[in-house]
């Protein structure tokens, strides 16, 4: 029997690292299904998920603590099954502005005020063109539960983007499909 597994794997950056961990995925039998992997700071961080014989488990756990003499770190957890099939109502959200502390923990804390999901979320600093101050980009792709009150959630979200300075815009994606 099959199983799946959900991979995080940090390290120093380096060539080689995700064929080092695509190695072993691939040695225990793993087919790798998806992933996300960026390098942040000198670091190489990635979060994957593999599906391989459950009689491997052990073996590709041990496989990947020897990792660890090269400083990359594995931690792998059961992939949980979905919950109730139901379509999901999904949202992009695009800020931008002069960076400062705490946007990210505003944004975020209304969020969850609200029941909203975080499925997806990347931020990036860089220098503004015109001024060369720091100018803070995010993109997040949100799941909004249905007993959300989308017209209370917008206030809020414009509040925080009014007294944060930073411009936040909403797009509407495609409906998921529950799977078959």
């Amino acid at each position: 029997m099959n199983i799946s597994l959900v991979m995080t794997i940090i390290g120093p950056d380096r060539p080689g690292l995700v064929d080092s961990v695509a190695t072993i995925v691939a040695e225990h039998g793993g087919n790798w299904l998806e992933s996300r992997m960026s390098r942040l700071g000198g670091q190489f961080a990635g979060i994957l998920r593999i599906q391989l014989p459950s009689d491997n488990e052990a073996a590709l756990g041990q496989a990947l603590r020897q990792l660890e003499s090269l400083g990359i770190t594995a931690v792998v957890l059961a992939d949980q099954p979905p919950g109730t099939a139901t379509p999901k109502r999904l949202t992009r959200i695009e800020i931008v502005g002069q960076d400062r502390p705490g946007i990210v923990r505003q944004i975020s804390h209304a969020l969850a005020r609200h029941g909203v999901n975080v499925e997806e979320l990347n931020t990036e600093c860089q220098s503004a063109p015109m001024s060369g101050e720091t100018l803070f980009k995010a993109q997040a792709k949100l799941q909004i539960p249905a007993a959300c009150n989308l017209a209370d959630l917008t206030m809020d979200l414009e509040k925080i983007a009014a007294d944060l300075m930073v411009d936040l815009s909403w797009s509407e994606l495609p409906v998921s499909a529950p799977p078959a």
